[in-house]
């Protein structure tokens, strides 16, 4: 249920950004979230508009790009998805790999007024 927390994080950011460039009002905020980042868009959803009332995003749209995981691999550098449950690089097998997507969170993109 961290989510909450979450929630509240990025109407702080909203509300600091208002205070710092002088909007009135948010009319959509774009949050990235990756497929590994322990966030579940869901809960972000059901979430926002109760902790946004009294804010300048209440009404706001949330949208939620996903993020997919993709990996390198270090020995032959092929990069990319992995089946769920390998941690083997589909190319040349070896289990020298890193994620270089899939763990992002975070506020993308404002639109305001």
């Amino acid at each position: 249920m961290h989510e909450l927390a979450l929630t509240e994080g990025i109407l702080s950011i909203v509300e600091q950004e208002g205070k710092k460039n002088g909007f009135s009002r948010v009319l959509e905020i774009t949050l990235k979230v990756g497929e590994f980042s322990g966030v579940i868009p869901e809960c972000l959803r059901e979430f926002f508009p109760i902790a946004s009332k009294g804010t300048l995003a209440e009404g706001a749209a949330l949208v939620i790009t996903p993020v997919p995981a993709a990996f390198r691999c270090l020995s032959c550098g092929f990069e990319g998805p992995l089946p769920r449950h390998t941690a083997c690089c589909p190319d040349c097998g070896g289990s020298a790999i890193r994620m270089v997507s899939g763990r992002e969170f975070f506020v993308e993109n404002l639109k305001v007024e």
